[in-house]
């Protein structure tokens, strides 16, 4: 059985900034198949920063865009006053997902809550955090 992981959009932006190949390094890392799955509002929070902020960040935020499209995506919205964080955090844990972020608070709150999390270490490779089923 697959391991699903949720994608956030900083996550996306690596491989533009550290030319690694995420789809690639999270198949060897976790050392089974992986689903990669994006909740929609992480789409639009992209597609926002692809329009406004910095130059740098828009055009990472438009090739982040791009890569997005081999994952699948999860047609999820945000409840009321719910952050894009928090709506990934009530998908791990309702769904039983797996998160792959460097958003240092993200990986504290998906940590307390006992969900697996991925992030790039030293600019060059993936760590994880917890236990993966």
């Amino acid at each position: 059985m697959p391991i699903q992981v949720i994608l956030d959009s900083n996550f996306l932006m690596l491989p533009i900034q550290f030319k690694i190949d995420i789809f690639e390094e999270l198949q060897k890392k976790i050392n089974r198949k992986v689903e990669i799955v994006i909740p929609l509002p992480v789409l639009v929070e992209l597609k926002q920063a692809s329009k406004s902020g910095s130059r740098k960040r828009a055009k990472l935020a438009k090739e982040a865009l791009k890569i997005a499209e081999k994952a699948d995506v999860l047609d999820v919205s945000s409840k009321l006053n719910e952050s894009v964080d928090d709506l990934i955090v009530r998908l791990a844990l309702d769904c039983n997902y797996a998160v792959a972020t460097n958003d240092s608070a993200l990986r504290k709150r998906l940590r307390k809550n006992n969900v697996p999390v991925i992030y790039l270490r030293q600019k060059s490779f993936l760590e994880v955090d917890g236990i993966i089923f």
